[in-house]
């Protein structure tokens, strides 16, 4: 629980209130966030109101652009270098499309994460001068790049250097730097991300090539980069978005169009949040984990066939992100239990060598937000140099923190929030202990959790859509204007389940003393503490699209208690002792020596279920013993299996079913809703379905669509969690493919964690 900063009181001027309209707080939020005239409260809510600046506003934007000018006259062949997170990807795009049109001889080159990090990487930077390339366009990177820029410069190559970052204590000798950050801190452009920089340049292009109106086409993409890059919005940089999230939600790119069918969006309610958990994260899975070059193609094919195999892929790499990170953390958690002294340090940094490089940047932050302290996770692969990514929180400079350490690092950059590092392992406890100290000097000492400015209390009864859709004109929201954090007393909690597709998150049905009721979904909540008695609850509220049904949503943030509980109400549960057989050869015989135990439990599914003495995860009992035959599908199904039969001994085989592979999954489907439809009447219950197969019950609904869409079945209706199916026409539906693409996902998930169930250490598993 944190400190409760109660809504400042403030006068809303009357002819500011006559001007906004709608409900009081809106007016009240534009005065305490400096918006005091009705000219400047008309900019900030209306993008019609706005004057941007102008692109040669930026410090050597001029030369920059004459320069590409003159590649394209001559016909110099440009790269354009970016970056692999979602801000590169965009620029980079927005970049070589504008060159393109232009008629640049053009190509594009993003670092591979695992193999080159960020930046200009001098072996590559080679090779493309060796290929013939005249020039190099960096977008989102370049300004702290003095070796490679020195290089190409010795082999009369120019490099035009656009980017965002701090700028460095020396600049590299580059044809032109832009960089946003050369402005003053106070003027429209300074927030620009690398993609807000990026679209800058492209506009002055096509101003000077008399097409003033064709740099409005990457807007879209504009949005993607700002949100993902967490840039503040204020300026320039708020108004692209306004405008971004207006020309996403009409889209015309075919990869993005498939990304938000497969994940269920509907374009026309698209907002920043659906930008920030659902697009970025599969468009930084691709930079994360695999090549983000095949970003350009996504972003701008024009063969419909071309984008659902990307976006496909898309979601598998984002299944895989997510499961890495839930691995990472859950270690860094371990590291931090074992060795509590670590939160006595200004900043967390923690090391591990087996920890993929390209998902530290996640955890960090989720770190840092936990702990409320700057947060550095390292890998530290053997015979390789180490390599970190930092998260901080407000009032540390990050990256001039680690600025100050230079001499010990082998290179770093980044800006105040986020920076990435280079470190001989060696060197990591002597960094460590030096970032420590300049950073508690920074923040003047360690910090608490800081309080949380509430905007406003409100009764249950008073949150509607009509409300929510008042308060969201202030949107977008993000760093520089967070949404609105509401509070409503005296609520107490009637009940709550978790949900999501691993059990992760908590969904909450509050009551107040009136017997209003609102749900409340709280992100990454399953195995908090929950309220015991009453208490006030704050939020953040937001319109929701869920299944197509416009509706409010309620977002935890913090409950403060009204009546403290008496201690112990939730008691600890009893440790369980874990017997590993995972890689015990003969697993059969030892099974057979089990199930001569008294209260013993075997969970197996799919095709094992008819070899083995077992159960399905319905079918079982508590019980003493509990013998996990069948690697699980998801940890949501552990979790469910653990509370049900709650042993004091869990022996662990985990074979794999074989059922991931669409093929062999469709295949036994099929078989099981065939002796449905033969022996009863065409009812099976999706639960029965899920043990049979192995699998999680949204992927046997999904599999189930599958063969709809095909015209195998027909489904009639559910009573419960039991289909009322019959045989189909055999005419297919146009989803299919989408079906297929989701279907493929869902069993890659699956796959991705009997992978992880097969071989990490019980400590991480229960």
């Amino acid at each position: 629980m944190r400190e409760w900063n109660e809504p400042q009181d403030v006068k809303v001027p009357e002819e500011l209130q006559a001007a906004i309209g709608g409900h009081p707080l809106v007016a009240k939020t534009l005065v305490r966030r400096g918006f005091t005239s009705v000219e400047t409260a008309r900019a900030f809510l209306d993008p019609d109101y706005y004057t941007p600046a102008s692109p040669s506003n930026l410090p050597q934007m001029t030369e920059a652009v004459a320069r590409l000018e003159r590649a394209i006259q001559h016909q110099e062949p440009i790269c354009v270098w970016g970056d692999f997170d979602v801000d590169g990807q965009t620029a980079t795009t927005i970049l070589v499309s504008a060159l393109g049109n232009l008629g640049a001889a053009v190509t594009y080159h993003i670092p591979i994460r695992q193999t080159e990090s960020h930046g200009l990487n001098l072996p590559v930077l080679k090779r493309l001068i060796a290929d013939g390339v005249r020039l190099i366009l960096t977008c989102d990177t370049g300004v702290g790049a003095h070796e490679a820029i020195n290089y190409a410069q010795t082999r009369g190559v120019d490099v035009v250097v656009t980017d965002h970052h701090d700028l460095p204590s020396s600049l590299p000798e580059a044809y032109t730097i832009v960089n946003p950050k050369m402005l003053p801190d106070s003027h429209l452009l300074r927030e620009l991300p690398g993609v807000g920089c990026a679209y800058k340049v492209a506009e002055e292009l096509y101003s000077r090539a008399s097409q003033p109106g064709s740099v409005l086409r990457y807007l879209d993409l504009v949005a993607l980069g700002i949100v993902a890059d967490v840039a503040t919005l204020t300026g320039d940089t708020r108004h692209l978005l306004q405008r971004g999230l207006e020309a996403l939600r009409h889209t015309e790119r075919l990869g993005l169009r498939v990304m938000m069918e497969m994940a269920g969006l509907n374009p026309a309610w698209l907002s920043e949040e659906h930008i920030g958990f659902v697009l970025a994260p599969r468009l930084n899975a691709l930079g994360r984990l695999d090549d983000a070059n095949v970003a350009v193609e996504f972003l701008t094919t024009r063969s419909l066939g071309r984008a659902r195999v990307l976006a496909t892929e898309l979601e598998g790499l984002n299944a895989r992100r997510k499961l890495l990170c839930s691995q990472v953390f859950q270690a860094a958690q371990a590291q931090i239990e074992s060795t509590p002294a670590l939160l006595e340090q200004g900043a967390l940094a923690l090391s591990h060598p087996s920890w993929p490089a390209g998902v530290l940047g996640i955890v960090a932050g989720r770190l840092a937000e936990l702990y409320h302290r700057p947060t550095i996770l390292i890998a530290t692969p053997p015979g390789e140099p180490a390599q970190g990514s930092a998260r901080s929180i407000e009032g540390c400079n990050i990256t001039a923190a680690i600025a100050t350490h230079k001499e010990m690092l082998i290179k770093f950059g980044g800006h105040p929030m986020a920076a990435g590092l280079a470190v001989d392992s060696q060197r990591i406890p002597e960094f460590r202990r030096a970032l420590s100290t300049t950073v508690l000097e920074m923040l003047g000492g360690l910090r608490g959790r800081p309080g949380l400015q509430i905007d406003g209390y409100v009764q249950l009864a008073d949150l509607s859509l009509d409300l929510v859709e008042d308060l969201e004109r202030l949107a977008p929201f993000g760093r520089g204007n967070p949404p609105l954090t509401l509070a409503s007393k005296g609520l107490s909690l009637t009940s709550y389940t978790t949900v999501g597709r691993n059990g992760e998150h908590l969904q909450l049905i509050v009551q107040d003393d009136d017997g209003e009721t609102r749900k409340v979904i709280w992100w990454e909540g399953a195995g908090s503490p929950l309220p015991q008695s009453r208490f006030d609850l704050a939020y953040v509220v937001r319109a929701s699209d869920y299944r197509g049904q416009r509706d409010i949503q309620l977002q935890w943030v913090d409950v403060r208690q009204i009546e403290e509980h008496p201690a112990g109400l939730r008691p600890k549960p009893p440790a369980v002792k874990i017997v590993d057989y995972r890689r015990a050869p003969n697993p059969l015989k030892l099974l057979e020596g089990l199930l001569a135990e008294d209260d013993t439990q075997v969970w197996c599914e799919g095709d094992t279920e008819a070899e083995i003495d077992g159960q399905g995860r319905h079918e079982l009992n508590p019980a003493k013993v509990l013998v996990i035959w069948t690697a699980p599908p998801g940890l949501a199904e552990l979790r469910t299996v653990l509370e049900r039969v709650s042993p004091q001994v869990v022996y662990l085989f985990a074979i794999d079913p074989g059922l991931d592979h669409p093929q062999t999954f469709l295949k036994r489907l099929a078989g099981l809703i065939k002796y449905a439809l033969r022996s009863h009447d065409g009812r099976v219950s999706v639960a029965s379905l899920a043990s049979a197969t192995a699998q999680r019950e949204v992927t046997v609904r999904k599999g189930i669509a599958w063969l709809a869409g095909r015209g195998d079945l027909l489904i009639l209706g559910e009573d419960g969690n039991v289909l009322r199916l019959r045989e189909g026409k055999h005419t297919s539906s146009a989803d299919l493919p989408q079906i297929a693409a989701q279907l493929n996902c869902l069993l890659a998930e699956t796959a991705a964690y009997r992978a992880h169930f097969a071989q990490a250490d019980n400590e991480t598993l229960f």
